[in-house]
């Protein structure tokens, strides 16, 4: 076997702890990373109900009260061998041992640090190797995911999805189910993470599969809610909207199963439309219902997922309907991108240092004058990927 000298000779060069610590200090802010650090550590320990009863305390209880709550949850959330482990190393340090024969005195300190040392080890493992698969998972979710806004005669359509964690259960998804139909879709699956990821690709399968020849999207709307409440999980269901667009026509045709109204906006009047029916998956006899809305060239209309209106800052307030009817108002002339960015950066400006709360999602359509109607269906021309974040 022949060895490239080039390659033989390459050898990957390990990183070096010193230097390691040196790029760690230099590179940004300390201070702010542990600060935030210790903000993620007080919100996965301590739950809803704790944080209440905190808010009635003194601050020398509260913090004794903090510090006892969080080493409690995390001793439950280990492993039975590791909370052993952990306990023996915190009963060490109390004792010590003399040899009789020579009268050395052993302080077990440097035991119970290798155990503590240990115990990290194997929670890291742990740790990266569910990164490892949530990373794969994540690339799955995007190769299912569009990656580029469709086209459409006569519209304007700019979709956003951005899960809160690497994978997320919003779904944001177009179809085109012939020359003069397109559909559109905004669905959220109820949780986060990876269980919520699973389900929001059990979603777009059913709807990929039933939606080219579904008679009527209430009759849509009872076939998905079925399958969902026959495979679907306890406390598991997915809201959807789903709309449907013709070329020569201003109409939307819309499902809505359990999501929040979309917004249309003509001129500076933001509208809601009404309610729909409940959620896919909670109950078997629900009844859906076909919403019609007509749009004028220049109107918009918009879904979103709660992740716009519930996003939280670090204070806990909510962004709230008010502020982004109050966008979509200022940005009544402006295009579905346009529009779909000021809401963006208006969110991340919200939120601030705050990690995301819940999956960020958006759908605006626009309808498009009919001197400016693109003359074919294209779903390729529009290079913006909508799963990725504008920075």
């Amino acid at each position: 076997m022949n060895v490239n000298p080039k390659n033989h000779s390459a050898k990957k060069e390990e990183p070096k702890i010193g230097r390691t610590i040196l790029d760690d200090i230099s590179q940004g802010d300390l201070a702010h990373d542990l600060f935030q650090d210790l903000k993620d550590i007080y919100n996965f320990y301590i739950d809803e109900e704790k944080r209440t009863e905190l808010q009635q305390m003194g601050r020398v209880r509260r913090a004794f009260k903090i510090i006892i709550w969080i080493l409690k949850s995390l001793f439950f959330k280990l492993t039975p061998v590791r909370r052993i482990l952990l306990v023996i190393a915190l009963i060490l340090p109390q004792f010590t041992y003399t040899i009789k024969q020579t009268g050395s005195l052993i302080k077990f300190n440097q035991i119970s640090f290798a155990l503590l040392l240990l115990i990290l080890a194997l929670e890291l493992k742990d740790k990266l190797l569910a990164r490892d698969e949530i990373e794969v998972g994540r690339r799955v979710q995007l190769s299912l995911l569009p990656s580029y806004n469709p086209t459409f005669p006569g519209w304007e359509i700019w979709l956003y999805t951005h899960p809160a964690n690497d994978v997320g259960g919003d779904l944001v998804d177009y179809l085109q189910l012939d020359n003069n139909r397109l559909g559109i879709a905004l669905g959220d699956v109820a949780g986060k993470g990876l269980g919520a990821a699973l389900l929001m690709s059990k979603l777009q399968a059913t709807l990929r599969a039933l939606a080219p020849n579904a008679r009527s999207l209430a009759e849509l709307g009872a076939q998905m809610n079925a399958i969902f409440c026959r495979d679907g999980l306890p406390s598991r269901f997915a809201s959807l909207v789903y709309l449907e667009i013709s070329p020569d026509s201003g109409q939307v045709h819309i499902l809505n199963a359990g999501h929040m109204p979309p917004l249309t906006l003509r001129e500076k009047k933001v509208s809601e439309l009404k309610r729909g029916a409940p959620a896919l998956g909670l109950t078997i006899n629900s009844t859906y219902r076909e919403q019609l809305v007509e749009l004028n060239a220049g109107d918009f209309l918009i879904v979103y997922s709660d992740g716009v209106t519930e996003a939280q800052n670090s204070y806990r307030d909510f962004f709230g309907e008010q502020r982004l009817f109050n966008i979509l108002v200022k940005a009544h002339n402006g295009s579905t991108e346009s529009i779909g960015n000021r809401i963006l950066d208006s969110v991340h400006y919200f939120i601030g240092d705050a990690r995301p709360s819940d999956d960020l999602s958006l759908v605006i359509l626009k309808k498009l004058p009919l001197e400016l109607k693109q003359p074919e269906i294209n779903t390729q021309q529009v290079p913006s990927p909508p799963s990725e974040l504008n920075q």
